[in-house]
Parts: structure tokens; sequence; C-alpha cells
């Protein structure tokens, strides 16, 4: 998913950085429209995936805080190690999304 936003970005850059007729910037909005949508979608999917895995995490440092035992601690550093791609991951995404706005809203004020 990731090198394909990339490219997406890469390829709306490269649209942008030249002068287009009226038609050719309203194919892009539409199709600029039906991405976002998409994004989006994603975008919350990996939200909820981002916040159960926190909550997961908490869950787990709890425990090991109260419990111990290395089974416990072995747990958290695992949801650890999860998280931290989960948030990077998230972050791309919403930094992404938030860049195609600002294209979409190009297109709105030509």
């Amino acid at each position: 998913m990731t090198k394909q936003i990339k490219a997406y970005l890469a390829l709306l850059e490269q649209f942008f950085s030249v002068e287009h007729e009226d038609e050719e910037l309203l194919k892009m909005r539409a199709e600029l429209l039906q991405r976002i949508a998409f994004y989006q979608h994603e975008r919350l999917i990996h939200l909820l995936v981002t916040l159960f895995f926190a909550v997961f995490f908490l869950i787990s440092l709890a425990l090991t805080l109260t419990v111990g035992g290395w089974g416990a601690i072995t747990l958290t550093i695992l949801f650890l190690g999860l998280l931290v791609p989960y948030i990077k991951h998230y972050y791309f995404l919403e930094n992404s999304v938030q860049k195609m706005y600002t294209y979409y809203y190009k297109i709105e004020k030509i």
C-alpha cells in the first residue's frame, strides 16, 4: 500500500506541474475523489487496528507490572514491536491523505 500511495502522489505532483484543460482537471478530480475515499477507508481500518494494539499493549503492560514473569514481559514486547510499525504506517496514511486533500483543493480553486 505504501508503494501505491507514493506512486500516486508522484503522479499527482507530475500532473500539477503543468497546465491542463478543464476537462482533464475534472477527470483528475473524479479520480482523486475516488482514491481519497479508498485511502480514507484504509486509514480508518489502520486506525482501528492501531488502537486495538495500543489497548492490548497497555493491558499486557499492566499485566507485566502487576504479575510479572517472562511470559507477560515477552507479550508486552511483542505488542510494542507491532504497535510501533502500525503507528508509523498510520502516520504515513494520514499525511498522504492530507496531501491528496491539498491537491483536491487546488482543483476546486481552478
